[in-house]
């Protein structure tokens, strides 16, 4: 029972901080907040992934680039550039690195307003944090593993960041329905979207970047949408307004 929640705990805590910082923050700026939680999710972020953890920097100027050339072999991770999800992975991963070492041409025309704690930044990449987190998972299922059988998710909390980016990039892009013609081939993958809190509607998502609801139509539930709508209101963090309604689509 221990490991089934620390899996779970770990693979949905990621995951929520990928989206609601990485995603709709650093790269989007779907809604603002003041320094003191701008360094306080930043932590979140660096505990939460661990030995995955993703510049914020890197992943804002990323997933811009995915959106300025979706599904076009400039696009950093397009299912339909890659035979499969491991080599998409290994194509985003070699794309990334040159982000951090600032060698990537293409990257930096999306430079500017991202999230900056430049020493966590920079030490949550080096081999010492990712090793460092990845004796934490290993004697915690020590400690708390039941069967041999357990210790095959480690690798699933070592990798946890770029697995949740290849499930939504892939199956976003290449399965489900779509709400609208972005001339790409995004897609809302619904079935699965449990596991990606709300970033399984790429096709409402490439229509509507800004859109902090990735929803649209009243049965496409996005949980990340409401833990921001829940911070808005604390006043923790203030959504951009002007950019929230949605676009008539059919019924």
């Amino acid at each position: 029972m221990a490991i089934l929640v620390f899996f779970v705990a770990h693979y949905y805590l990621s995951l929520f901080t990928q989206t609601f910082y990485l995603h709709r923050y650093a790269a989007h700026k779907m809604f603002t907040m003041n320094k003191f939680w701008e360094k306080f999710f930043f932590l979140f972020t660096y505990i939460c992934q661990g030995s995955s953890f993703l510049s914020p920097r890197a992943y804002a100027l990323l997933h811009r680039m995915h959106h300025a050339y979706s599904d076009t072999e400039m696009d950093p991770h397009s299912p339909h550039f890659s035979s499969n999800a491991f080599s998409m992975m290994w194509k985003t991963k070699v794309i990334y690195n040159e982000v951090v070492l600032d060698t990537h041409d293409a990257a930096k025309r999306f430079e500017g307003d991202t999230p900056e704690w430049k020493w966590l930044d920079k030490f949550g990449g080096t081999v010492y944090s990712r090793l460092g987190w990845g004796t934490v998972y290993v004697l915690f299922y020590i400690n708390f593993a039941t069967a041999w059988w357990q210790y095959l998710l480690l690798p699933v909390h070592f990798l946890m960041g770029p697995i949740h980016g290849a499930i939504v990039n892939w199956g976003g892009h290449k399965y489900g329905y779509q709400n609208f013609d972005n001339h790409d081939k995004s897609r809302n993958t619904l079935p699965f979207d449990f596991l990606a809190f709300g970033e399984l509607f790429q096709n409402n998502h490439h229509k509507l970047p800004m859109r902090v609801n990735f929803g649209v139509k009243k049965w496409e539930l996005d949980p990340t949408y409401s833990v921001i709508w829940l911070l808005d209101k604390a006043r923790i963090v203030k959504v951009k307004r002007k950019w929230q309604q949605p676009l008539p689509v059919a019924a």
